[in-house]
């Protein structure tokens, strides 16, 4: 019997033998999207295309396992696609096998990708060359047309921006503070024990000052969820920080380790890995006048979507 490969590295389709010279390949309709249909051989290639990296190395059957569980979610993320696509070709919006080019073109140039990297990084993907035009001529398509009728369509006034920077305070905010690792040892239970503590934390800053990565010891030796990270607290706004923290980065320079030094939750030694300047007020209108765009892009989006498919007909078949 002839075997056949499906284009899905998980899927296999059913076949049935007519005779000995023909095998009849059933691919099942899920669902219909006005005068187009989508089907079960169509969704799985979407799935595992989007799918992340690490569910890309599952065995065949965990991943198709997990593809089923998200069949009827990503199946109405492909409606969605369909009706956009639609709805591009009802406003005569196309492109060109010349854009087609030239988006590929500038994919290479940015990736630094020959012809030969761009062809193989296609094949780990599951995707022949025609394949990836046909769905990389969709997302032109689609870019246009949301481009065409929602973004285009925006326009933020500058009262709406300064309602939006009321209304959302932490814009407002200079930002100004500092990006932290520590490597931190619990307080004891009692005060005769804090000395064997401050002897090892000594011990340890005696390691980073002969060049000890920080990362690392706070792996080895830290108290604190934060080691897992390699002590990585991440961004404290200036305000925000203990007065013990505070004392001790005035005297820091960006890479510098502290002392040891003690609070009422138990012992520190912190790194100042960044200095974060503040916000000018340029900068806080940018970062709000983007912010408010996309809201009201993914508002306005969500709008359209939403006619769209109250006017189509759909039918759902799985």
């Amino acid at each position: 019997m002839l075997r056949i490969r499906s284009l899905t590295l998980a899927i296999f389709f059913v076949l049935i033998a007519a005779s000995s010279r023909a095998s009849v390949l059933l691919d099942k309709v899920v669902a219909v999207v006005n005068q187009e249909v989508i089907t079960w051989s169509e969704l799985y290639k979407s799935m595992e295309s989007e799918a992340a990296p690490q569910l890309k190395q599952l065995k065949d059957s965990e991943k198709i396992q997990i593809f089923k569980g998200n069949e009827a979610s990503f199946l109405e993320t492909l409606i969605n696609v369909k009706l956009q696509l639609q709805e591009a070709k009802n406003l005569g919006i196309s492109v060109s096998d010349e854009e087609v080019k030239e988006s590929i073109d500038n994919i290479k140039k940015k990736y630094s990708m020959t012809d030969s990297s761009f062809s193989d990084s296609l094949k780990k993907e599951g995707f022949t060359f025609e394949e990836y035009k046909r769905r990389l001529r969709e997302q032109i398509i689609i870019s246009k047309v949301v481009n065409q009728q929602i973004r285009s369509k925006i326009l933020v006034t500058d009262g709406d921006l300064q309602k939006f920077i009321r209304d959302n305070k932490e814009i407002s905010e200079s930002g100004e503070g500092y990006r932290i690792s520590q490597i931190f040892f619990k307080k004891p239970g009692k005060d005769e024990e804090r000395g064997a503590i401050e002897e090892k934390a000594t011990a340890i800053l005696k390691k980073l000052k002969e060049g000890g990565d920080f990362g690392m010891l706070a792996r080895q030796y830290s108290e604190d969820p934060s080691a897992a990270s390699g002590g990585n607290l991440g961004n404290i706004g200036k305000g925000q920080m203990a007065k013990e923290f505070a004392e001790a980065i005035s005297k820091m320079q960006p890479g510098e380790a502290s002392a040891p030094f003690w609070t009422e939750r138990g012992l520190h030694i912190i790194r100042l890995d960044e200095i974060i300047r503040a916000k000018s007020a340029a900068d806080i209108k940018e970062e709000a006048k983007t912010a408010l765009i996309n809201k009201t892009f993914l508002e306005r989006y969500n709008t359209w979507i939403k006619g769209l498919r109250e006017k189509a007909y759909i039918e759902i078949r799985l």
